[in-house]
């Protein structure tokens, strides 16, 4: 699908307008140039619709010391975090790749910490086009918030 020809079922099984989603595309294409990868040269740019309309966003940030970087999708939800946001509609990524790319396997554990399973993840290419996928499609049999024991008020047990 490309961001002019929005497929209706998507916005339907999603719960979003074609606007909705082709305004997250755009917003995620843009987050692209935030991007700092001057060695792998791979930008990534990323964008959550928050459950109040607003938009957030995240680009990948890369370190000499390879696994110190960022990926977009986690620069944007500590981003949210940051910002008081908590809930969210719909997230997008876009890279300059054809077909588009998903978010690595942190990444899917990360967006598993604030999003709900059915929350819909949209991978751009830079071509305007994309892929749709619930993040249960993304990351099956998943581990969650829900699975582990919350410490009590005093910090015992």
């Amino acid at each position: 699908m490309s961001s002019t020809d929005v497929d209706p079922t998507t916005t339907r099984e999603h719960g979003l307008t074609s606007a909705e989603v082709g305004a997250i595309g755009a917003q995620a294409a843009s987050a692209k140039a935030l991007s700092y990868s001057p060695y792998s040269k791979f930008r990534v740019g990323c964008a959550l619709l928050c459950e109040d309309g607003k938009f957030v966003l995240g680009a990948n940030i890369e370190n000499a010391s390879y696994p110190v970087g960022v990926c977009a999708e986690r620069a944007a939800l500590a981003r949210a975090c940051l910002e008081g946001q908590r809930k969210f509609r719909a997230i997008a990524v876009s890279t300059d790749i054809s077909p588009p790319a998903s978010p690595c396997g942190m990444c899917r554990q990360f967006i598993r910490e604030f999003c709900d399973l059915s929350i819909p993840i949209f991978m751009w290419d830079n071509d305007g086009n994309y892929v749709v996928m619930t993040l249960d499609q993304l990351l099956p049999m998943s581990f969650g918030p829900e699975h582990l024991k919350k410490p009590d008020s005093l910090g015992q047990k």
